[in-house]
């Protein structure tokens, strides 16, 4: 088992944030599926994360020399956003379906205790691994990938999770403050991704298409669209009778006002994304654990198409939720799928393959657990 762990890295966080979304996703559909499936695809992200915070555990105390190298690699130290997004999404799912398992009072405590690690993980990464690409990394504009947005994206889910608390809480201040500091959390993560983005969207448009194992991370983008959409329209719900009227009524309008050109944005790069991934299949991309990519964004746009459902009242919102979680589904399945084969194989546990001549170093760890 330690030996095993040596080369497991901080991407694997995204196959529990893929399992939480879809959770998450089928939950927001109100009644549109089995409540009780999806408390058993929660339950299963609550396992799977326990596995893997162990894993890790093991990985950073016998192979601290190969956790070290991960850190200083600009293609994976943006990847441990994903520990707090992880963190974050299973604690949310606790409140919006483990209650139905564990009871309300163990699930509002699991989540308090999950929201405040995976916010206090989020903060520090998203501080760290810029500082580390500015000042310790030495990266060129032609290697920006949308993973970048990784670490930037989680105080976003911080924001768009938190509110859940908020009913929990005394009235008056504390539920004030914690409704504020997830609005603060928003903006903080949506102007640092804009700025992000731009980075990326050159990057693409500049210097052709990315590799083909990379290809899926294009559809990291729609994180904080979808993401932002949701926490909006979150803020909107819990806003009356917790902050003054006026500011009530404006978080209602927020949800719509910014909510309905983001999820326009992010449609429209989902096509892009579609487009990409298309192309890459045509040119023989195989499977990796890029492939859960395909996942949580799509699950961050289900949520947000199922709040604009409920603040605009339109049917069409509804049936774009409903769209959107089709794709959640069959994304999950097709990452799903090829880890467990790749597990079983031995393959996306396996030592990196040295470099073809035409991929940098980099972009090879990046890539690594790809299965032929």
């Amino acid at each position: 088992m330690v030996t095993a762990v040596r080369y497991l890295g901080p991407n694997w966080y995204a196959s529990v944030m893929g399992t939480a979304a879809l959770a998450l996703g089928g939950a927001a559909l109100g009644g549109g599926g089995p409540r009780g499936l999806f408390v058993g695809v929660w339950a299963l992200s609550l396992l799977q994360l326990v596995v893997l915070l162990a894993a890790r555990a093991l990985h950073w105390i016998h192979h601290r020399d190969q956790a070290l190298a991960q850190l200083r690699d600009p293609a994976v130290a943006p990847f441990y956003g994903c520990l707090s997004m992880a963190l974050l999404a299973v604690g949310g799912g606790a409140l919006a379906l483990g209650r139905d398992w564990i009871g309300e009072p163990a699930a509002v405590v699991l989540d308090a205790v999950l929201f405040v690690a995976g916010t206090a993980v989020g903060l520090t990464a998203a501080v760290a691994v810029p500082y580390l690409l500015a000042v310790r990394h030495r990266v060129e504009p032609g290697q920006a990938t949308p993973a970048w947005l990784l670490p930037l994206v989680a105080p976003m889910v911080s924001a768009a999770l938190g509110p859940q608390l908020v009913p929990h809480l005394p009235a008056g201040q504390p539920r004030e403050t914690l409704l504020f500091a997830c609005v603060a959390l928003f903006g903080m993560s949506l102007l640092v991704t804009l700025l992000m983005l731009t980075l990326v969207f050159a990057r693409l448009v500049t210097s052709g298409p990315l590799p083909l194992a990379l290809t899926p991370t294009i559809l990291l983008v729609l994180g904080p669209l979808g993401q932002s959409t949701t926490a909006v329209g979150v803020f909107a719900d819990l806003a009356p009778g917790v902050v003054p009227a006026p500011y009530a009524a404006g978080f209602g309008l927020l949800a719509v006002l910014y909510g309905v050109p983001v999820m326009g944005f992010a449609l429209l790069w989902l096509a892009l994304a579609v487009a990409h991934v298309a192309r890459a299949r045509r040119h023989g991309m195989r499977f990796a654990m890029t492939w859960w990519s395909f996942t949580f964004p799509v699950g961050t746009c289900v949520t947000g198409a199922a709040a604009l459902a409920r603040h605009t009242g339109l049917v069409a919102y509804d049936a774009l939720a409903v769209g959107l979680y089709g794709l959640l589904v069959a994304g999950w399945l097709a990452a799903a799928s090829g880890t467990v084969r790749g597990l079983l194989s031995g393959e996306l546990l396996a030592a990196p393959r040295p470099a073809p001549p035409a991929l940098s170093p980099a972009t090879v760890r990046t890539t690594s657990g790809a299965v032929r």
